[in-house]
């Protein structure tokens, strides 16, 4: 029985289902469409929606720094990669900021032929199409390749030079004192055996 049982095992340990659920997470919002288990989907679709509903929370303008701050950092916690936290939060709260809940949706597909386990698709419902991320991701790696040209055809900044060491005075010497006799220290003899 899996009575009063919320969490959906997967089949997994604690640590080990957890980074298959952030990993998916991560990868749904970068390619805004993933593919999979129907049972994975179900659960990696509930932590999505609640992301991108934090993610939501920071578009009022009367919001305290320090409540926004407090959101990016919640969602780090499931999302590792720092670019797709920026996108979350600029680009994909944007577009979800009229819509409450509903964010994403799974489609089925034909039982896969080796196993035959159910498979899905999980997508966002205002995803863009695949040209236009493939054109943002090409224009951002340009813009990364771009900005390390620049840094490395700009010149170093100069060294500041170290001030000079002051020399130390000669130290008068101490008159030394004789040195204490060293005590004798007697070793335990061996135990005998009964």
């Amino acid at each position: 029985m899996n009575k009063r049982n919320k969490v959906k095992h997967l089949n997994r340990e604690k640590g080990h289902r957890d980074a298959l659920i952030n990993n998916m997470i991560t990868s749904l919002f970068k390619y805004e469409r993933i593919e999979s288990t129907q049972a994975k989907l179900k659960v990696v679709r509930s932590h999505a929606e609640k992301i991108i509903t934090r993610a939501k929370r920071n578009l009022a303008t009367d919001i305290a720094p320090a409540i926004a701050l407090h959101n990016k950092r919640e969602v780090l916690k499931r999302v590792k990669d720092r670019n797709i936290v920026t996108k979350l939060f600029e680009d994909i709260a944007v577009r979800y900021a009229s819509t409450n809940g509903g964010y994403t949706r799974i489609l089925k597909k034909i039982n896969r032929a080796s196993d035959n386990s159910e498979v899905g698709i999980l997508e966002l419902t205002n995803r863009k199409d695949r040209s236009s991320l493939i054109k943002e991701i090409k224009d951002k790696r340009e813009a990364i390749s771009d900005s390390k040209k620049e840094k490395a055809a700009a010149p170093a900044p100069a060294k500041k030079e170290k001030a000079p060491k002051k020399e130390a005075a000669p130290k008068a010497k101490a008159a030394k004192k004789p040195a204490a006799p060293k005590k004798a220290v007697k070793k335990a003899a061996p135990k005998k055996k009964k």
